[in-house]
């Protein structure tokens, strides 16, 4: 296995096919490891999440008789509350999972050249990595484990946040018998009385040739939300209007809308990938508020989901209490700290 190590964005860039070839074969293919996702966060690091001055590309690639293999798309950085660490481009605020890219029987022996080629070959001035946002049951995580344990250096896992999923089956109906009677009542209760006080209409806007102007309603739905509302800065919005027009030419973009006499009540904005529909974010019309409607929303999202074939929603990190009432079950997101003495 062959390692080199890419600090430039033209090297980085040179590896698209084969880097979306790999993403497609690795143990935990996110859309959030795909090429336009990741070269999309670090033009803006995040919506300016990390410094420009601070951070640095330190991408680890391996190669088997020329084959891509595995990947570890890392970069330094450091910033005030922050030390100076290697970390997974996209952590930590704007992507909900990240994790090493690499064939399924290749991750441990990856790993295990990864470690001793980035204190010889690394640039990043630091013995500490900080690598956030892996769903807890990765199973590059043990292997970490055992190899920081086996050359000595510290290893410890923090709990980030919980990210249910609801598992889709077949039917509308086999889903609603797997809530609980409560839950079930009241999604048959909201929407005979969304159907009945309006005309309502489940849309889908990702094939707009403008999404530019689609993201702009977006963002005055998001704003409803105090918290929605601090999170969007110029720079944020930058990254999330280029991320949606990125994720449109890849074909994994989705926006769907629910209109409510014609007027836009809630809007979702997903990635389909791995034949599951990802949540990335929402916003709601207060106007609408009697309406539920990004309640009503989801319901519409969940039974059409179900209609198209796919295996999950994932709601993703943030453990609000919809999610659960909607079937969610929990997984945790982590981060793992790791220094060498």
């Amino acid at each position: 296995m062959e390692l080199s190590l890419i600090t430039r964005v033209d090297e980085w860039r040179s590896l698209e096919p084969e880097w979306n070839q790999l993403v497609a074969g690795t143990f935990r293919p996110y859309p959030f490891l795909e090429f336009w996702y990741l070269h999309t966060w670090w033009e803006t690091l995040g919506g300016g999440e990390w410094s420009q001055e601070d951070s640095e590309l330190q991408i680890v690639s391996a190669r088997q008789n020329n084959r891509l293999v595995g990947v570890a798309p890392l970069f330094s950085s450091s910033k005030p509350g922050a030390q100076s660490a290697l970390r997974f481009i996209g952590q930590v605020e704007v992507t909900d999972y990240l994790d090493f890219i690499c064939l399924p029987g290749e991750l441990e022996v990856f790993l295990r050249h990864l470690l001793p080629f980035l204190e010889k070959e690394g640039h990043n001035k630091t013995s500490r990595m900080e690598l956030a946002n892996f769903q807890s049951d990765s199973p590059a995580i043990s292997i970490l484990e055992s190899l920081c344990i086996e050359n000595r250096h510290s290893f410890e896992k923090r709990v980030l946040q919980p990210s249910p999923s609801i598992h889709l089956p077949s039917t509308w109906d086999d889903y609603l018998g797997s809530l609980s009677k409560k839950q079930r009542h009241e999604i048959r209760r909201k929407e005979r009385n969304l159907e009945r006080d309006y005309t309502a209409e489940l849309v889908f806007r990702q094939d707009q040739p403008d999404i530019e102007a689609e993201m702009a309603a977006f963002f005055d739905l998001m704003r409803n939300e105090e918290q929605k509302a601090r999170f969007l800065t110029p720079q944020t919005e930058k990254f999330m209007t280029t991320l949606a027009t990125k994720a449109q030419s890849a074909g994994s973009l989705n926006i769907a809308s629910l209109l409510l006499e014609g007027k836009q009540a809630a809007i979702y904005l997903n990635f389909i990938d791995d034949n599951k529909l990802w949540v990335y974010n929402t916003g709601w019309n207060p106007q609408f508020a009697s309406a539920s409607p990004g309640w009503a929303l989801l319901v519409k999202l969940i039974r059409w989901a179900i209609e198209q074939g796919l295996d999950e929603v994932d709601l993703m990190r943030g453990g609000e209490d919809y999610k659960y009432r909607f079937g969610g079950i929990d997984r945790q997101v982590v981060e793992v700290v790791s220094e060498r003495s």
